[in-house]
């Protein structure tokens, strides 16, 4: 059987698109067909890789997808892996990449993991995000990381109300409100003031941004709860942006839903580590005491 792999490269460094030819040499040489993206490939020096547009569903017969690049590239190929249901292998070649299984400096490691189909993969929960105007469906999507309800113009307050399962729990100005998984919590939501909840914890997190109010902090409910942001229909557009990749208008009065997915993200990681100890080496925690090592 025919092994394929799906390439996705951040291509605004020339790094970048360096490291992407070595990768696809060292695959095609192992016997691996490349597919890279339309426009991507086409920066690809002396490339043998099969193109396809990112509107065919470039990674359906692959085994997996793998991503040079930073989260930002990563959540941009979730939307290509998601419905073919393959797994994401990013290595990171941005800044902090907690989404990506390995490192720039673990990249032999990683291609030699991919030829060798030596690698563990996770599971991770997505969200289901529906917007509707008056009963009308205005946008259906998903997320990995976050949907979030945000002011559009800067000037403005965003006015929602904040309901769990159909029962309102608190209404206020903000400049917006999250919804997070747990892989989302070290990410944007851990920005907004959020907690970080390890990613095996079934649960949805809902975050508000600069809240006018005294009952504003972050909240952390059930996976299959119906989180509901409604906005106030005498107020003023907001935007619904969904892991920085999709984003749609909402009018006032607008209802923003969202639920635990039922397709999830499945990631791949070089070594079986514990997200504790990814967690102290890409925010650098301090883990020895105030007191220093025991004398």
């Amino acid at each position: 059987m025919t092994r394929r792999v799906l390439l996705v490269v951040h291509t605004g460094r020339e790094q970048n698109l360096r490291t992407a030819e070595k990768v696809a040499g060292r695959l095609l040489d192992a016997g691996i067909e490349v597919r890279a993206l339309a426009g991507e490939a086409d920066e690809l020096r002396d490339s043998a890789c099969e193109v396809a547009r990112p509107d065919e569903n470039p990674a359906v017969g692959t085994e997996l997808v793998l991503v040079l690049g930073g989260d930002g590239t990563l959540l941009r190929a979730a939307e290509l892996a998601r419905p073919a249901g393959v797994p994401l292998f990013g290595v990171n070649l941005g800044r902090v990449g907690f989404l990506a299984g390995a490192d720039s400096d673990a990249l032999d490691e990683a291609i030699a993991a991919v030829v060798e189909s030596r690698y563990h993969v996770e599971e991770r929960m997505t969200l289901e995000v529906t917007a509707t105007l008056n009963g009308d469906q205005v946008a259906a999507t998903w997320a990995l990381n976050e949907a979030s309800v945000e002011k559009s113009s800067r000037e403005r307050i965003l006015d929602v109300v904040v309901e769990v399962d159909g029962h309102p729990v608190s209404a206020f100005g903000c400049d917006g409100v999250l919804c997070s998984t747990p892989t989302g919590s070290t990410a944007y939501a851990f920005s907004a003031g959020g907690p970080v909840v390890w990613p095996d914890v079934q649960a949805l997190l809902v975050v508000p941004s600069n809240a006018h109010a005294l009952f504003a902090g972050p909240l952390v409910v059930s996976r299959d709860s119906l989180v509901a942001m409604e906005i106030d229909q005498h107020g003023h557009h907001a935007v619904l942006c969904c892991d920085g990749q999709r984003q749609f208008d909402l009018p006032p009065g607008a209802r923003v839903e969202v639920v635990g997915g039922s397709t999830p993200i499945r990631l791949v990681r070089l070594h079986d580590t514990s997200f504790t100890d990814r967690l102290v080496r890409k925010f650098e925690l301090p883990v020895q005491g105030w007191r220093g090592p025991a004398k």
